[in-house]
């Protein structure tokens, strides 16, 4: 599988994300993000985008974000129980899992996912994750785990000019959660942990010790 090709795709997939204002229905709101979603044209589901300011360098988010094992992501994140490397391609490319824990309240079990995930970073300064399912011959499907599949998502860091001490922070996500699920339970899954995750990112960069 060309995994570079691919992964580039899911690159500029979530660039166009982000400029295409058109179809997004605004979910939930909070002090910390705006949580947006639109049908997905990947999968009989939605994608949710979140798109928020964070009060920090961009440095600080990225060292909370990037998609590394043994990174802070795992201590910060509720949704990122283990992320194992699988595979690394390039510097900037590798074959990752990701294993979730169960949420809404056990309706929802533990989960895992593997991706082809890509670290690109832009003229601007911006720096951002870029994530789509894969199948790898090292990870297959485990018992005591639903394998999910994430189509095109990650996040997007971009610096705020003369404000370098906040960060945009996009997020997109659009997963199929795989198992028999309740389209209600899913509806409202995203939102809600992804206002969390943006709650959870702001205090983690907090504790940051300064670099």
């Amino acid at each position: 599988m060309d995994y570079d090709h691919k992964s580039k795709a899911v690159a500029d997939c979530l660039l166009s994300y982000k400029r295409d204002e058109s179809g997004w229905k605004v979910c939930k709101k909070s002090n910390d993000v705006v949580v947006s979603w639109r049908p997905s044209s990947e999968f009989p589901g939605n994608v949710y985008k979140g798109e928020g300011v964070i009060s920090s360098s961009l440095e600080k988010v990225w060292e909370c974000l990037k998609p590394v094992p043994n990174g802070l992501r795992v201590k910060w994140d509720n949704n990122v129980k283990r992320f194992e490397l699988l595979e690394q391609i390039t510097e900037d490319l590798s074959i990752c899992r990701t294993v979730t824990p169960s949420a809404a309240m056990g309706i929802i079990a533990p989960r895992d996912f593997v991706d082809v995930i890509l670290i690109k970073r832009y003229e601007d300064g911006t720096i951002s994750s870029n994530a789509t399912n894969v199948s790898h011959g090292g990870c297959p499907p485990q018992s005591g785990y639903v394998r999910g599949f994430n189509h095109p998502c990650g996040c997007i860091c971009v610096p705020i000019s003369g404000e370098p001490n906040k960060t945009q922070v996009f997020s997109f996500f659009q997963t199929d959660l795989g198992g028999l699920l309740p389209r209600s339970v899913v509806d409202s899954f995203f939102p809600s942990s992804m206002a969390e995750f943006y709650s959870n990112l702001a205090k983690a960069v907090k504790s940051l010790k300064d670099f």
